[in-house]
């Protein structure tokens, strides 16, 4: 098993260049099983971890992810990037206190988004964003700089969907030490290339959460340097869950039950991670 500064090490090469993918397990069987199968990095998921729990995205306190984020980090030997929404806090004096506990986890990474929580907040205001980020870099930095910083600008997914102040917003981040910039909702290749161009040197993590016309080696073209997949595998295990289920109720039939996966195939899986 890796040192956590070994794999913070390996965490910060992965960004150096190239493109890597870093799905999002939310539980130790599915983060094991996604290092079996050969991922370089994980991260979690904030949405995955909570509908888990039975609550909704944004829903779980500070505790239970920081408890959360822990046990995958510990379980695995590939490095940990963590969901880190808003820094459970408003003021940047907060996010800098939860960061400090986060980063205590042994995670590698975190992000910091600038979306408040719920609609009432929505996005920060510009000033309060950048504050927030230099509070984030600060603590990591007062921790000894090794966990890696990306910065989240939500627009496009909270119903702001303006390229012009996603692209400031990101320039603000990276200026304010976010070491990797982050725009969920994008899926363009022109909003793709504009935000790898407006932050470049600094990495870009691009977050697929479903079909899209462009496969990895497209993405990496445009000059991407880490994709997600957010919340869509947790998705797409529902997807499987509800599709079972609802035909067995309205059809009596089990003829969905064909694609699971042998628990036998599982079980090597797991033993091998």
């Amino acid at each position: 098993m890796p040192t956590t500064a070994e794999k913070r090490r390996e965490f910060r090469r992965l960004h150096a260049s190239g493109c890597f993918i870093i799905p999002n397990p939310w539980d130790v069987g599915t983060a094991r099983y996604l290092q079996h199968m050969g991922c370089k990095a994980l991260a979690t998921t904030s949405a995955g971890f909570a509908w888990a729990r039975g609550v909704g995205d944004g829903s779980v306190p500070r505790e239970a992810m920081l408890a959360h984020i822990a046990e995958l980090a510990a379980a695995v030997d590939v490095p940990l990037n963590a969901d880190f929404e808003n820094g459970y806090a408003h003021e940047p004096e907060g996010v800098a206190a939860s960061v400090a506990l986060c980063i205590a986890t042994g995670v590698c990474g975190l992000s910091i988004e600038d979306f408040g929580g719920d609609a009432a907040h929505g996005l920060y205001a510009f000033d309060m964003s950048v504050a927030r980020i230099k509070a984030a870099r600060a603590a990591i930095d007062k921790a000894g700089g090794d966990v890696l910083l990306t910065g989240r600008s939500e627009g496009f997914i909270r119903g702001r969907p303006d390229m012009e102040e996603t692209i400031r917003r990101l320039k603000a981040y990276a200026a304010a030490g976010a070491d990797c910039l982050y725009a969920p909702g994008i899926v363009t290749r022109e909003q793709i290339a504009a935000v790898v161009a407006a932050v470049a040197p600094k990495p870009v993590n691009l977050l697929v959460g479903g079909a899209i016309d462009l496969r990895v080696a497209d993405i990496a073209a445009l000059g991407v340097r880490r994709i997600s997949t957010g919340g869509a595998l947790a998705r797409a295990a529902w997807g499987g869950l509800l599709r079972s289920v609802g035909r067995i109720l309205r059809e009596g039939s089990f003829e969905e039950l064909a694609d699971a996966a042998p628990g036998a195939e599982i079980m090597r899986g797991l033993r091998s991670a």
